[in-house]
């Protein structure tokens, strides 16, 4: 469970997904850097743990829309303190990890 949600796919899209009710490509331009592949992975993820709904509209073509649950709402709101630190602190610990390696 703590490997889920200290994934970064998980964070940052549960980040974008606390704005609203969003579509996979809205998704996909809102999470900076993740493939389609990883995309599909963390939703079908979050949606199995209770985190994420995802509805179908029969439609042509087909359009998809995700939505954070209740559960996933109090993820956020947990997550929000490291989100803040890693903000804070995020250039320190690249300032770390630069002189560690030489």
């Amino acid at each position: 469970m703590l490997d889920m949600l200290a994934d970064r796919w998980t964070l940052m899209t549960l980040d974008a997904l606390e704005k609203g009710e969003k579509r996979f490509s809205e998704l996909k331009r809102l999470v900076s850097g993740v493939s389609q592949k990883m995309l599909t992975q963390t939703l079908r993820q979050m949606e199995r743990d209770g985190l994420v709904t995802r509805k179908v509209y029969a439609e042509v073509p087909p359009r998809v829309e995700y939505k954070l649950t209740k559960l996933g709402f109090t993820l956020g709101e947990a997550a929000c303190p490291l989100w803040l630190w890693a903000e804070k602190h995020g250039k320190a610990v690249l300032a770390a990890r630069a002189k560690f390696k030489s």
